[in-house]
């Protein structure tokens, strides 16, 4: 695959990313009451359901910053895949102790059964190794340019 196509897919995968977590993080703030009383309804979240409320919207933000900026890209996309992973986990968790407990995620994602999360969620993490895998090996690609033309430039002095 050229270094085009690389860049052409982990932009694209950065661009979903940015709108979910844009979409999610004001999703809840927007409706935040709602989003901190739903979080409370669950048996796994209630314990930490304040502070879950608080800092959730607040690392999606983040994430979206990480991942616009393209030095940090990296680093937001891995963060990306822990959170997703985390959101498919709990989902798994929420299946296992009680299928009637409202979904927190905000907006229309509120709509998904939780097996359509499950599915939405494993497509989400597919794409993140993906976007994390390409953009590694474009990094590569453009460290061996840069010490190419480094040596090149230093062979001429």
């Amino acid at each position: 695959m050229s270094v085009s196509k690389h860049k052409f897919i982990v932009e694209l995968i950065s661009i979903l990313f940015v709108i979910l977590f844009l979409y999610t993080g004001i999703s809840k703030l927007m409706d935040y009451t709602i989003f901190k009383e739903q979080i409370a309804t669950s048996a796994l979240l209630a314990p930490v359901a304040r502070p879950i409320a608080f800092w959730l919207p607040v690392i999606e933000f983040f994430v979206v910053l990480l991942i616009i900026v393209p030095r940090w890209r990296l680093k937001g996309l891995y963060v990306a895949l822990a959170l997703m992973i985390l959101f498919a986990g709990y989902i798994i968790a929420i299946l296992t102790f009680n299928e009637h407990i409202p979904c927190s995620c905000g907006g229309v994602l509120e709509l998904l059964s939780w097996k359509q999360h499950i599915v939405f969620n494993g497509v989400f993490i597919l794409m993140a190794v993906t976007g994390i895998v390409l953009e590694k090996r474009l990094r590569t690609i453009s460290k061996r340019i840069w010490v190419s033309i480094t040596e090149t430039k230093l062979e001429h002095e």
